[in-house]
């Protein structure tokens, strides 16, 4: 298990227009933006990602650093939890057309507008309540999922991911490190139910015997 931003290529965007307009967001938004429809996805930014569309600048480069620091080959499989339009199983697909994908996600608006191509490969369920036997991946991956879930929904979660992977993992959390980070999460937030320090989130680790890699969220 180890700390590694393996999202380090990923396109930063510019938030501080962004957290300013989410902090003026009431409960009842938060509650559509819980819905995971087209309002989150592709309604207008208060709600949530502002039109999410694919571009190759985004995951491309991300998925080239997984393959390398994991060894994945085209006899290798990759799970992506939270997968939503499944713009990253593609990419892998792009990179080893050989390679065994599989997604989830609880959005039926994501999933019914899928990437084509990969659209085979994904269905509805939870990332608490993983629908696959044990040891079926080789990568299970979670970008910005889990903490969705209250605290007993991510221990699930990480038991999960850990169940269904025979090798490697990798998630990314919303962590901060400081009082101003933190602040900076809830500012940005609106759909997590679960924002820690570090420091908890190690402690969730282990007690859950998540051994996988991760990496922190902050805006």
């Amino acid at each position: 298990m180890s700390e590694i931003d393996l999202m380090a290529r990923y396109p930063k965007t510019k938030r501080k227009d962004i957290i300013e307009e989410r902090v003026q967001a009431s409960e009842a938004d938060r509650e559509i933006a819980r819905r995971f429809d087209k309002a989150y996805f592709d309604g207008p930014r208060r709600l949530g990602l502002g039109g999410y569309h694919y571009n190759p600048k985004f995951f491309t480069p991300v998925v080239e650093d997984m393959i390398s620091h994991y060894g994945l080959t085209g006899n290798s499989s990759v799970l992506d939890v939270g997968c939503a339009k499944g713009f990253m199983l593609h990419d892998f697909k792009i990179a080893l057309p050989d390679i065994t994908v599989a997604g989830i996600d609880i959005s039926d608006y994501c999933l019914q507008n899928a990437m084509p191509d990969v659209a085979q490969f994904l269905r509805h369920a939870s990332c608490d309540l993983l629908p696959f036997p044990d040891k079926s991946f080789d990568l299970v991956i979670s970008i910005a999922t889990i903490h969705n879930l209250d605290l007993e929904g991510v221990k699930r979660s990480l038991r999960e991911i850990m169940r269904v992977s025979r090798k490697h993992a990798f998630i990314k959390v919303n962590g901060y490190h400081t009082d101003a980070e933190r602040d900076a999460l809830h500012r940005w937030n609106l759909v997590a139910k679960t924002i820690l320090h570090v420091d908890e989130w190690q402690a969730i680790f282990t007690e859950t015997q998540y051994l996988g890699d991760y990496y922190w969220f902050t805006p």
